[in-house]
């Protein structure tokens, strides 16, 4: 069976090595990312299956569930042995697709300490601030992340939803390891800000990869190079990000360990030029 080995490695802060196809902890929530999941012990089965298939880079948030997504890596995984256990902080929730942005200091603060407990970790590798937002000036968010690294709490720290000015704008403050924005073959519009990581070394971590399902169904030139590959639609669209960029880490989620085990077999898709080309186009 494929490895997620084989979509090649990438350092966190020049540091963290990681296999670069992810996974993202969000779908082994509830629906609406609320509350327990429908059956948590395959929940608990996705998240034991992962280190088997080489996934080694796992990005969840203290707002999934809440605390839900934490809990549940922590039951399955600790002491995550080779794992890098990635959260961030920056929404309240109250319920079942509700989101609310909170980025007053203290609670990041507060949440980020919060999720060390959670995870059972005496430092979080890769903390990141879930939004820029709220009506607090950017650079007090920023000052409180830095006050979490010079504190100890994490070591590396990432953003995400931000443009290229926010980036410049937080590295005058802390360095900037990740940036996790919307972005997959059918939404580009993070191509600047996915450019500008590529030349800067910052980790680009594309969430709803596959365009939350949409692009599994979709037809033209995916359809044709899915065909051509023996392979799902879906599956190519997770080639064409891992061959668009060095710096691209995508996180698709799922709940059920056979979805799981198709999305980690797209790194072994070899696209040709022309087909990375015409999926371009």
């Amino acid at each position: 069976m494929t490895n997620a080995s084989s979509s090649g490695t990438f350092r966190i802060g020049g540091e963290i090595a990681v296999h670069r196809m992810g996974f993202g902890a969000m779908r082994i929530t509830g629906n609406g990312v609320w509350g327990p999941p429908r059956d948590k012990a395959e929940a608990i089965r996705v998240l034991k299956r992962l280190p088997g298939l080489g996934v080694n880079f796992i990005d969840t948030a203290d707002s999934y569930g809440p605390d839900v997504s934490e809990e549940l890596i922590r039951a399955a995984l600790h002491p995550y042995n080779g794992l890098l256990v990635a959260t961030k902080a920056g929404f309240t929730r109250s319920g079942p697709d509700y989101w609310s942005v909170n980025t007053r200091p203290e609670h990041l603060k507060a949440e980020a300490k919060r999720s060390l407990k959670k995870l059972g970790v005496a430092r979080i590798d890769l903390w990141q601030l879930h939004r820029v937002g709220g009506n607090v000036p950017a650079a007090d968010q920023f000052g409180a992340v830095k006050e979490l690294i010079d504190e100890g709490v994490i070591r590396f720290a990432g953003l995400s939803e931000v443009s290229v000015a926010q980036i410049k704008a937080a590295q005058k403050i802390f360095p900037v390891a990740t940036v996790q924005n919307h972005y997959n073959m059918a939404s580009r519009e993070s191509e600047d800000v996915l450019d500008y990581c590529e030349k800067n070394g910052i980790g680009f971590i594309p969430y709803c990869p596959l365009a939350e399902g949409g692009l599994a169904d979709s037809g033209g030139a995916l359809a044709k190079i899915a065909a051509a590959h023996d392979a799902t639609p879906a599956q190519v669209a997770l080639a064409w990000l891992l061959a668009r960029s060095p710096v691209m880490l995508p996180i698709p989620g799922t709940s059920k360990v056979g979805h799981l085990e198709e999305n980690v077999a797209a790194c072994a898709i070899a696209l040709t030029p022309a087909e990375f080309a015409a999926l371009n186009r």
